[in-house]
């Protein structure tokens, strides 16, 4: 049985770190296991320029502790204005590393996403011919379909099209929860890959809903039925290199998700790693998980795999904070619902 596992140091290919005092709170958080993460651009305003993006890294280190290292890898926000020349001059002088497509209205912050996907064509041929990677949140907003259906609608009437409409476009399926989502990408070439989040193979809809709604267990997208946990469990420990972390970590304070219309987000980042030796050695796949968190994603994303390593040991439960405390107000961590056994250290 094993007992202690070294791998690469980890990389979140999906995060939120908000700005201001929420920053603040969480990029520690972040930084102590993983060295680097995709930084989703929905903010109040959103970044969609290279300015806004050189702005955002620049507070995202300016709040990074001393003694840290994290590289933040800076995307812009898709709008119906965004301008392909800005997009490939920021890529051009290294400061994006992707961009991020939200359908209006699908998530938090998401009212500035598309509404009409011939407006940003434009857009993706430059990336296309870029080689700049599009991140998708793959839901359709329309108000006639079930929320629990919106991934699945989506990929069929408006990732493929856009997909078959733009050769070369490098795509990544963000947060990835059904097998509907499993299934594309394994029908596909290597110009697809799939996040997936922490949360999203450990709770299924049933952990939101019985027993009295749980608003930090709700996120988009919605956690779905059990089967499609188990495709995403199958997924992520099967090594296969589509498949990648994406932690989607997102935090709010209590008060906003603890109300009468809570915000969607499970905050994450504090015991992922924990949460992902568990899982997979649940699935006897302990052998993968470094593929899973440190190596499929760098290989997508054309990077080098980082230098440093952690080591994971199980022992005793690992006691992780409830909440982490914040000016704003405080960030619940995300509860698994079994107890953590397997700790990080440098």
């Amino acid at each position: 049985m094993t007992h202690s596992l070294t791998i690469r140091r980890p990389d979140d290919w999906h995060l939120h770190l908000r700005d201001g005092a929420v920053l603040n709170a969480v990029l520690p958080e972040t930084a102590r296991h993983f060295a680097r993460a995709i930084i989703m651009p929905n903010l109040v305003p959103p970044v969609v320029t290279g300015v806004d993006a050189a702005a955002y890294r620049d507070r995202i280190l300016a709040a990074l502790p001393d003694g840290m290292g994290f590289e933040p890898l800076m995307t812009l926000y898709l709008t119906e204005d965004t301008d392909p020349e800005d997009v490939a001059a920021a890529h051009a002088s290294g400061l994006i590393t992707a961009v991020k497509l939200y359908p209006a209205g699908a998530t938090t912050n998401s009212a500035s996403g598309v509404s009409d996907f011939r407006k940003v064509q434009n857009v993706l041929e430059k990336m296309a011919e870029i080689g700049l990677p599009l991140c998708v949140h793959g839901e359709v907003t329309d108000s006639e379909i079930d929320i629990f259906d919106r991934e699945a609608v989506f990929i069929d009437r408006v990732l493929d099209p856009i997909r078959r409409a733009t050769p070369g476009l490098r795509v990544v399926m963000e947060h990835i929860t059904t097998k509907n989502g499993v299934d594309y990408v394994r029908a596909n070439d290597t110009d697809l890959g799939a996040t997936i989040t922490t949360h999203h193979l450990i709770i299924n809809r049933n952990h939101i809903l019985v027993g009295g709604i749980k608003p930090h267990y709700y996120c988009l997208p919605v956690a779905k039925r059990e089967e499609h946990r188990i495709a995403l469990r199958e997924a992520a420990t099967s090594g296969d290199a589509r498949f990648f972390l994406g932690t989607d970590s997102a935090p709010h304070i209590d008060p906003l998700k603890e109300n009468a219309c809570g915000c969607a987000g499970c905050f994450t980042a504090t015991n992922t790693m924990s949460c992902l030796a568990e899982v997979f050695e649940q699935d006897g796949a302990l052998d993968q998980l470094e593929a899973f968190a440190s190596l499929n994603g760098p290989a997508f994303y054309r990077l080098p795999v980082n230098d440093a390593t952690i080591t994971l040991t199980k022992g005793d439960a690992v006691d992780y904070p409830p909440k982490i405390e914040c000016d704003a107000g405080d960030i619940t961590v995300f509860d698994p619902g079994f107890p953590l056994h397997w700790s990080v250290s440098a």
